[in-house]
């Protein structure tokens, strides 16, 4: 399994979701317009269901204020899509009611592809009473997709009231999810590593974040390389570098001393985090470029810590590194 542009920005952005307020406000307006709205569009105990621009009020916004409705943005061409979208399909029947899947062909339905920003498929963003949230580009690793589902739910229960509710899928959803499996073609045998990587992501899951880091530095001492196992060790040890972190004071350190390397470092993890990934690897590159010695390899460190957690692949790690090589050379 290959893990691909996994971003932090999900995670982050459900964090700060602003406005609950308002945002309930327009819930519960939409629950009593999809009350006076009858049967149209989407059934209401659909799982996976199509959505194009007409539709998109009805069948996204509207049904955002029930549950949450995540959207694939996909399309025939794109291989990558022929991955995800499956896996997708799956969670939202074993999450059974939980989120909801919406899925839009850009090429059918550029006006929304272009509204949400979409730089590439497959993208992946979720709708909660309206607000749009980034989750993530690219393929990725069902765990790591998982976690952001469950921070996902989370986030519009606790901020929104908003809880779906439990659904048997249909014979039409149990057609599909075979559809997509025969589409997905026969799975792949089980590596050296699955166990390992399994209990691993299992405890990243959970938030043992000590543990998930001991699991995936075991994959790696007998397999260097790994892709999934280095990108969940990065990500977990992100997670434990901020968890104690007190970010008012991180930020306010880091504007009053740009010269302290700490808190230079402690406000990037802070900044990736938060979904500011291009800040974060700014702040980074701009520290390397005025630091030297033990606190300069510091910084290229740090730096190169959280290009593994948004992946090689991201046009965005490609930038920085690039800035980090005329910046050293």
């Amino acid at each position: 399994m290959q893990p691909r542009n996994m971003s932090m920005s999900g995670v982050v952005d459900l964090a700060a979701v602003k406005a609950a307020g308002e945002a309930k406000q327009k819930a519960e307006q939409a629950r009593a317009e999809a009350a006076r709205g009858g049967g149209q569009g989407a059934a209401p105990g659909r799982l996976v269901y199509d959505v194009d621009e007409a539709g998109f009020e009805r069948d996204v916004l509207q049904r955002s204020a029930e549950v949450p409705v995540v959207i694939d943005f996909w399309a025939e061409w794109c291989e990558p899509c022929k991955q995800l979208s499956p896996l997708l399909e799956r969670l939202a029947a074993d999450y059974a009611g939980r989120f909801v899947l919406a899925k839009i062909d850009v090429d059918s339905n550029q006006m929304l592809f272009q509204q949400f920003g979409v730089q590439g498929i497959p993208a992946v963003f979720a709708v909660i009473a309206g607000q749009a949230l980034p989750l993530f580009q690219g393929a990725a690793p069902e765990a790591q997709i998982r976690q952001v589902l469950d921070q996902l739910i989370q986030a519009a229960e606790q901020r929104f009231g908003i809880v779906g509710a439990p659904v048997e899928p249909g014979e039409s959803d149990e057609t599909d999810a075979g559809e997509a499996q025969a589409q997905a073609g026969p799975a792949e045998p089980a590596g050296p590593y699955d166990t390992a990587l399994a209990a691993a992501h299992q405890a990243l899951d959970s938030g043992d974040l000590g543990g998930a880091i001991q699991a995936y530095q075991n994959v790696l001492a007998d397999d260097p390389a790994n892709p999934e196992a280095k990108l969940g060790l990065a990500q977990a040890e992100l997670l434990r570098r901020v968890q104690e972190l007190d970010p008012q004071a991180v930020r306010k350190a880091a504007a009053d001393n740009p010269g302290d390397v700490a808190a230079q470092l402690d406000a990037a993890d802070l900044d990736l985090v938060g979904g500011h990934v291009e800040d974060a690897f700014g702040r980074l590159v701009e520290t390397v470029k005025r630091t030297a010695g033990e606190d300069r390899d510091r910084a290229r460190v740090r730096l190169l810590e959280l290009f593994e957690v948004i992946g090689g692949d991201d046009p965005r790690v490609a930038a920085a590194r690039s800035s980090l090589a005329r910046v050293l050379f």
